[in-house]
């Protein structure tokens, strides 16, 4: 079976219910759910940044209309 059953969970539950008191517990939980809530939406983020905008694009680069001419002598002047 796994590492924590019912009885450890009650016990981390009562220790936590020590340490912080009964006033304390309802903000600690809302706190808690407002961080998760902010994480989830920076993750969900992160996901549609990975995302291409356009979907299917392939870029594509113009080789004919860029051609150079040189003159062929070598010499450069500064």
């Amino acid at each position: 079976m796994g590492a924590f059953g019912w009885p450890h969970l009650l016990i981390i539950l009562a220790v936590i219910l020590l340490l912080f008191g009964a006033a304390k517990l309802p903000a600690l939980a809302k706190s808690l759910g407002q961080s998760a809530r902010v994480f989830k939406g920076e993750m969900k983020a992160m996901k549609d940044d990975d995302r291409p905008v356009g979907g299917d694009e392939t870029p594509t680069t113009d080789v004919a209309g860029s051609t150079t001419t040189t003159s062929g002598t070598g010499d450069t002047k500064p």
